[in-house]
């Protein structure tokens, strides 16, 4: 049976040349990188020269860098970090935004440590930049945490405008860009930004690997402890095999940046156009079919009802075909997707999410569009 992979906001296929030299390393670097013998520097210039390559890659210094286990690592050092050292009393997030940011604030809100606001949004989850402003101006110092692009249904923020306003309030400012590393140019001397989150599986590494950047500007305590790794600010021994691949997965991810944008474009733009001529009342979630105003790598689509709608996910992974009705971190949740929830007054028909890599293909579109359109032949 034919499969085909259209979930890749929720992991993507490791580079073959990654597979490679993650083999080659783990024959051949075993060492702790704590180890001050010969074995164990090997190990440890392969984690620095890493660090100095992701650094290079978003303009910003190798000591900003701290690799993590991923985007909710990342996402949580950077919230309970600012709260507890930087004299935070206030917090503002979006009600679109991931549970790893979320679930974390709301817990300092229930625990009585700060108090939680919500920027309003519009009905393609575009933050206000008005009701920030004003939030800001009426509160304490204050944490905003604001991901750069959401992982639903691709609505990409300002985050240059966001910082802006952040800046002139004297706000610690955190992005969730685990969708957009990889993905997008960061020139981070262009913007007021504290703490930015990646995680390597989103852009062809591995899972389990990831980075937070933390801003010279601001001076934080660790949120483990246990070891000086990381120049003490993430205890525990390196995984130098994760931490080589993540640099070598934006290596060629910003390598080929361009031409992986164009004929990603393509596909998402092809698919567009076979759902609205094969399957007519389809509709297209927040500005997911406006390339410049969405991730490119994300479509999210309404599809009529049909009397097989409660199974539509079900009956595609029967066909062979892989996509997702929201976040993959939220699967097994019986509430629906928050997100959609929250842009959609009356959301009764449910969201799918078609997210592309540069593996995808105009065959795979034909045969993914022509299996949906068949769960509505009688």
């Amino acid at each position: 049976m034919k499969r085909v992979f259209l979930d890749n906001a929720a992991t993507t296929p490791i580079s073959p040349s990654i597979i490679s030299m993650m083999s080659d390393m783990m024959a051949n670097h075993f060492a702790n990188p704590s180890s001050s013998h010969y074995f164990g520097r090997e190990s440890k210039n392969i984690v620095e020269q890493s660090r100095k390559k992701i650094a290079k890659l978003i303009n910003t210094s190798p000591g900003s860098i701290f690799f993590t286990s991923g985007g909710t690592e990342s996402d949580n050092m950077a919230i309970q970090c600012s709260i507890a050292n930087l004299g935070i009393s206030h917090a503002i997030t979006s009600k679109l935004s991931h549970h790893a940011v979320l679930y974390p604030l709301e817990e300092f809100e229930s625990k009585g440590l700060v108090k939680l606001s919500y920027v309003n949004t519009d009905k393609n989850g575009v933050v206000s930049l008005d009701h920030l402003d004003e939030l800001l101006s009426i509160n304490d110092r204050t944490f905003v945490s604001i991901m750069h692009a959401n992982n639903e249904i691709g609505t990409i923020q300002d985050i240059k405008k966001i910082g802006d306003i952040c800046f002139k309030y004297d706000a610690v400012f955190h992005s969730d860009t685990v969708q957009t590393v990889g993905h997008y140019n960061f020139n981070l001397q262009e913007l007021n930004i504290h703490f930015l989150a990646a995680s390597a599986h989103k852009f062809h590494g591995p899972k389990g690997i990831g980075f937070i950047y933390i801003s010279d500007d601001i001076e934080i305590k660790p949120l483990m402890l246990g070891g000086s790794q990381e120049r003490n600010m993430r205890p525990g021994t390196e995984n130098i095999y994760g931490i080589a691949a993540l640099a070598m997965a934006m290596e060629e991810a910003y390598s080929n940046l361009e031409k992986d944008i164009i004929y990603i474009k393509s596909i998402k733009s092809y698919m567009i156009e076979k759902i609205k001529l094969e399957i007519p009342g389809s509709i297209f979630y927040a500005n997911s079919e406006k390339m410049e105003e969405s991730l490119y790598t994300v479509l999210t689509v309404s599809f009529p009802e049909t009397e097989k709608s409660e199974m539509f996910l079900f009956n595609l992974d029967i066909m062979g075909i892989a996509c997702s009705g929201g976040s993959a971190c939220a699967s097994g949740v019986s509430k629906g997707s928050h997100v959609l929830n929250e842009i959609i007054s009356n959301a009764k028909r449910p969201g799918v999410r078609f997210s592309f890599s540069k593996h995808n293909t105009t065959e795979e579109i034909d045969y993914t569009v022509s299996k949906i359109k068949s769960l509505y032949s009688k």
